[in-house]
């Protein structure tokens, strides 16, 4: 034996060890490959509220805390800390890009996202928007990249904004950002 105590993942555990690491802006989890340390009961809900063990999580600095060292890999979301590796419970997509600001027009046109945790994503190359549409109800589910692997769902007051700037491209009506044209819908899909 190595002498060492085996530790249980806690929420107070991985909140000591992200503190004990953090660094300037966003923790480099893609650094990080500590061993898989099982799960712990949190869920992220479509609507971005955390909860563990079913009760919601109300400090929004621990849940921004906590969002800071999520990571995906294999389809799966983790908690990440140097030391600790934790599966946790996603819904739909970790975060919920609850506003965006669009400065310029057309080709030129700059969409700026922010999540609901303070996390900014500019759409572009490296930030697309994609839409997902629900096979029974023609719904569209907008979604925007905000890290490796890491999607924001568009909130509905946001996705209808997008639609109010869209314009049509070779039979798409989107919207332009960071020099890309991102479909939202086919324009021979809108109705008058």
């Amino acid at each position: 034996m190595s002498g060492q105590k085996p530790v249980t993942p806690s929420p107070d555990g991985l909140a000591a060890s992200v503190k004990a690491a953090k660094t300037r802006g966003l923790p480099p989890v893609h650094l990080w490959n500590p061993p898989f340390c099982g799960d712990l009961d949190i869920h992220i809900a479509k609507d971005g509220s955390w909860t563990y063990l079913g009760s919601p999580i109300n400090r929004f600095e621990l849940v921004k805390l906590f969002s800071s060292i999520l990571k995906k890999e294999d389809g799966k979301y983790y908690l990440v800390t140097p030391v600790e590796k934790v599966g946790i419970t996603v819904e739909d997509a970790p975060f919920v890009a609850v506003d965006f600001d669009a400065t310029g027009e057309g080709r030129a046109q700059i969409l700026t996202f922010t999540t609901r945790v303070g996390d900014s994503a500019i759409a572009g190359p490296d930030h697309p928007i994609r839409i997902v549409i629900d096979p029974e109800t023609d719904e569209p589910s907008p979604y925007v990249l905000v890290r490796k692997n890491l999607e924001a769902r568009i909130d509905r007051k946001s996705f209808y904004r997008l639609v109010d700037i869209a314009t049509h491209k070779d039979g798409w009506f989107g919207v332009w950002s960071g020099g890309q044209f991102f479909p939202l819908v086919r324009s021979d899909s809108l109705t008058d």
